[in-house]
């Protein structure tokens, strides 16, 4: 994660396992496009983790820089 905190990501990956609402900060948002169906939050304000909630699941899809995923 050159880096980056790790306590950071494994403290939003827990809540969105127990199914915590997220603080504002992360601002968590659904995504469109080509990403319909996922959503992502900013642990920073340039790291984003990339997920999706399917059914009963969550996927941890992809984590990095704005530039990193959606180029």
């Amino acid at each position: 994660m050159g880096g980056k905190d790790a306590e950071k990501i494994k403290d939003v990956i827990r809540k969105l396992i127990n199914e915590e609402k997220l603080d504002e900060r992360y601002k968590d948002h659904p995504l469109r496009g080509d990403y319909k169906g996922c959503r992502d939050c900013h642990i920073e304000s340039d790291w984003i983790l990339l997920y999706r909630i399917y059914e009963n699941q969550i996927q941890f899809l992809r984590t990095g820089t704005h530039s990193d995923l959606f180029r």
